[in-house]
């Protein structure tokens, strides 16, 4: 191509884009004074008057502008009728190119005469399209075929278009910054030109023919089309066996052989499912052109075109699947875990925004005729979805018009999203409705479960995640998980210190019943009332700091607490669950759950309730009130919020950042376990005594009910979020036990954690930052940083300045290397267990110290163990006579067994005392009595 021609052709794009543009900017103003019939009259001749200029422009070019055009001429569900019957012409009707070209070009890429290769040779092309056209032929061994031929000089020519495009594209985003495609044209010019190459359509030909064949009848996914044989290819020339079908346009044929044209584009879209989240490998140009329907019944479709194939990874097959699933099902946290699988990022956190914007890609398809009402939806959404943008960003109007919330789109997934666009296209052009989530959604299930489909992994290494291996002890616990096998087990983690030291670390199973991601040694686990165990931290180290005393009335240090018989109700009676408000905010719970998601609501309400029984006469677990009661004290004491204190207490001083929350922050929803049940276990929840510990709306009427529906609530993004410091920590096992360890050694912090752990521990941002918010390509942002800011980027401040009795720096590094102990007190395990001068702040004989389950041996003598368990099996705990600390995180809720083996194991290894929590038929603390079913 001269110099010459591609000026001119640049020149041509530019120009009609120009008039186009114009031209509609120009309505635009003309209309705001025409009324009723007379405006859409108007608009009506406009989409004419350009889609007349669209067509004439493409037809005249040729090459990348008529693939564009077909695209655009099946999307009947979005853009306006004369469009779509414009824009029609060319899918498949092209002006040929000449014999003598064609036949030059077969002759020169096959080395062989026409006359050597075909017995018969129609000079009529069936089609030509904006790379090649084709035409029957009869081969001299008499097969019956047709000759896709290469146009000549075609390559060059959508090369510069391509360039083109990518300009027009860049222009657009400057001139309305909303209409950004630049991440759509990027993947575009990296995917077209493999079109250009047939040997390339030929093999992909053979692999979705291959792939999609393999599925046999009894399989419920299973698809039923025709694909044409490969015969022969080259570079330009591809020979394929010829099938005689009828066109999706031509809708009289259709109706004459008695098409369901419904089943026609449900199978078409079952096809394009299963080559996405089946066999990871998928045509990226489902347009009309590209199908053919079979004129013998059952009128399967015939795909044809696969040079514009796309192969994704597992892990970006595994992504859009869940993505599709979340968006089916309304879960946030997938969705997002979904982003970050998939390399897509945000700048802005929305996620409920975001889960609408997933949702349109997965509605249902509507007919052409609806394709005005589609328009108006859409239009409503996005300015509904700009305005939650403008009160989320504090930007103006015009700001939030420039600003686009998405960092980083990935390429594969672009694709993915036009295919979608694509299909819903082909059934609005055949006037179908589709229902996107019931026929895609046994593929994207079959995805994620094909990879958990081991119920009896065939070695270790398959299943446990590959790290190294810290002592026999650990060995021994690997041979222990892989025999108690995935029914029982679906992720777990366990880690353990013994003087100091990591002696075990291991991971093993999956993220999730649909997420077959490993779970890794910083995972992070939903553990439930494992999480009193770190506010109750949070408590006495306020006490060791000389901000409270447990002999304290909570009124003292809370006003508004004073009220309802609630004066005499003082810390250590919190402590030891026997403050009375053991049901506190019970019944405000039955009637709103969500209220629990409200920090500030929660602690009002807790405020204003009324104790059911005297402080310190009775022990009866405080199931949720706990976390409130405790969080309310902490806040108060410290003039500080709960999350900061956390942060300053434990998180920082363990050196354990990013992996022990209470409310998650965004950005780390990608490395969360899902909670499940076991649901074998269930019948035995049912079998549940009565216990006086339980309060009365947790009676055994209710409580197979209650859970089985925890995963449900606490899986969602609204709860993991959420400061309910009685139950929703999450955090990695490496973490809680690096917490005990520390508390069993009277506060002394742990050597760093084992240096084969990895990720390290640590080395995660607590608080991820997302990209920074960029308004417009002209503005240049300014860092007002200062520098005090830059060196408190933890976002903490210290609530005392006699830490350790160090001055501290603004350094987070210099604070570690200075603070060796987060608790003074060198008999602080007196006062977790209640014991010497802290007995008498306790319930007599009761089973908790202050704050903390306190274990008894099999023969019911009292240990140095003490710990916290949750609801449905996860546990951290330490014992400070054997200088011992453990914890076990599990996302698949049972009733115990799992870590009961685990616990048992691994103290009899190490000549521990187990204590009574974990032993077969020891006394329990609650949350243990829930999950094994005993009394």
């Amino acid at each position: 191509m001269g110099l010459g021609n591609i000026i001119s052709r640049r020149l041509k794009v530019f120009a009609i884009a120009l008039i186009i543009y114009v031209d509609y900017k120009a309505v635009q103003r003309r209309v705001q004074w025409a009324k009723g019939s007379k405006k859409n009259t108007i608009w009506e001749k406009t989409h004419e008057r350009n889609a007349r200029r669209v067509l004439n422009l493409m037809i005249e070019l040729e090459g990348l502008w008529v693939k564009l055009g077909q695209y655009l001429s099946t999307r009947a569900d979005v853009l306006p009728e004369a469009y779509i019957s414009v824009l029609k012409q060319l899918q498949d009707s092209l002006p040929p190119r000449s014999l003598k070209e064609v036949c030059r070009t077969i002759e020169k890429e096959l080395g062989k005469s026409m006359k050597d290769l075909f017995s018969g040779f129609v000079h009529t092309p069936l089609a030509t399209a904006s790379i090649a056209q084709v035409h029957r032929a009869t081969m001299q061994d008499g097969r019956e075929v047709v000759v896709k031929v290469q146009h000549d000089g075609v390559k060059e020519i959508i090369l510069e278009d391509l360039k083109n495009a990518k300009s027009i594209v860049d222009w657009i985003a400057w001139a309305e910054p909303q209409y950004d495609f630049n991440p759509m044209i990027d993947e575009w010019c990296k995917e077209a030109p493999k079109e250009l190459d047939f040997n390339h359509e030929a093999e992909n030909t053979r692999t979705v023919a291959r792939n999609l064949s393999q599925s046999n009848s009894s399989d419920p996914n299973s698809v039923h089309v025709m694909i044409p044989e490969v015969i022969l290819s080259t570079e330009k020339v591809l020979i394929l066996e010829y099938m005689d079908g009828i066109r999706l346009n031509d809708n009289e044929s259709l109706e004459a052989h008695g098409v369901d044209k419904q089943k026609l584009v449900e199978e078409i879209t079952r096809a394009y499912a299963h080559q996405i989240y089946i066999d990871g490998f998928f045509n990226g140009d489902p347009h009309p052109g590209n199908f053919l329907v079979s004129k013998v019944p059952p009128h399967y479709p015939i795909l044809l075109d696969f040079g514009l194939t796309k192969s994704i990874s597992s892990s970006m097959k595994q992504a859009l699947a869940k993505m599709f699933l979340a968006s089916a099902e309304g879960d946030l946290v997938a969705l997002l875990a979904a982003f970050s699988q998939m390399g897509l990022k945000l700048r802005v956190d929305m996620p409920q925004q975001a889960l609408e914007i997933a949702k349109i890609f997965f509605r249902n398809s509507t007919p052409a005729k609806e394709a005005t009402e589609n328009i108006k939806a859409l239009q409503d959404q996005r300015e509904r979805n700009m305005k939650a943008l403008r009160e989320k960003t504090k930007l103006n109007e015009k700001e939030a018009q420039r600003f686009n919330p998405v960092d980083a789109f990935p390429g594969d997934a672009i694709i993915f999203t036009r295919v979608l666009n694509l299909l819903r296209g082909l059934s609005s052009t055949l006037n179908v409705r589709i229902v996107y989530l019931e026929i895609m959604r046994p593929f994207a299930e079959s995805t994620l479960q094909g990879t958990m489909m081991m119920h009896e992994p065939a070695s270790s290494s398959q299943w446990i995640y590959d790290s190294p291996i810290h002592s026999d002890v650990e060995a021994r616990l690997r041979e222990l998980l892989h025999d108690i096998g995935t029914d029982k087990i679906l992720g777990i983690q366990v880690c353990a210190y013994k003087d100091g030291k990591v002696i075990i670390d291991t991971a093993a199973g999956r993220l999730g019943k649909y997420d077959p991601r490993p779970i890794q040694p910083d995972s992070l686990f939903p553990v439930f009332s494992v999480t009193k165990g770190i506010t109750a931290g949070l408590v006495h180290w306020l006490v060791d700091k000389k901000k409270l005393r447990f002999e304290e009335t909570i009124a003292n240090i809370w006003p508004n607490f004073g009220n309802n018989k609630k004066d005499l109700i003082q810390v250590n009676h919190v402590l030891n669950h026997t403050s009375g408000l053991h049901n506190a905010m019970g019944d405000v719970m039955k009637d709103d759950p969500l209220l629990m998601c409200d920090w500030e609501e929660s602690l009002n309400r807790i405020s204003k309730s009324t104790p059911d029984t005297e402080p310190g006469s009775l022990q009866l677990y405080h199931y949720l009130s706990f976390g409130w009661l405790c969080g309310g004290i902490i806040e108060h004491a410290s003039g500080k919020k709960f999350q900061q204190v956390l942060e300053e207490a434990i998180i920082h001083p363990l050196n354990i950042e990013g992996e022990m929350y209470i409310g998650i922050p965004p950005g780390i929803e990608s490395r969360l376990a899902t909670l499940t049940v076991d649901m074998d276990d269930i019948e035995k929840v049912m079998q549940q005594r009565q216990n006086a510990d339980i309060p009365a709306n947790l009676t055994r009427s209710d409580l197979a009910q209650i859970v089985a529906g925890v995963p449900v609530v606490f899986n969602t993004l609204n709860i993991r979020r959420s400061i309910i410091p009685a139950a929703n920590g999450h955090c990695s096992a490496r973490a809680l036990a690096r917490y005990y360890a520390a508390l069993g050694a009277a506060g002394q912090i742990p050597p760093p954690h084992s240096s084969n752990s990895k990720p390290s521990l640590g080395s995660h941002v607590h608080i991820p930052k997302l990209p920074s918010i960029t308004v417009s390509k002209k503005k240049k942002a300014t860092n007002n940083t200062t520098s005090a800011q830059k060196a408190n980027s933890k976002g903490y401040t210290l609530v005392s300045s006699n830490t350790n009795k160090h001055e501290h720096d603004d350094s987070d590094n210099d604070i570690r290397r200075k603070v060796t102990r987060i608790f003074e007190n060198k008999t602080i395990h007196d006062a977790f267990m209640g014991t010497g001068d802290f007995s008498g702040l306790i319930y007599p004989d009761g089973k908790f110290g202050l704050g903390f389950r306190r274990y008894r041996n099999t023969d019911g003598n009292l240990l140095t163990s003490f710990g916290h368990s949750g609801l449905g099996g996860s546990t951290g705990f330490c014992d400070v006579e054997n200088n011992f600390a453990m914890a076990v995180t599990v996302n698949k809720m049972s009733l115990g067994g799992v870590t009961r083996s685990v616990v048992q194991l691994v103290c009899a290894e190490l000549g521990i005392p187990l204590p009574d929590e974990f032993s077969s038929s020891g006394d329990k603390g609650p949350d243990m009595q829930l999950t094994l079913g005993s009394s």
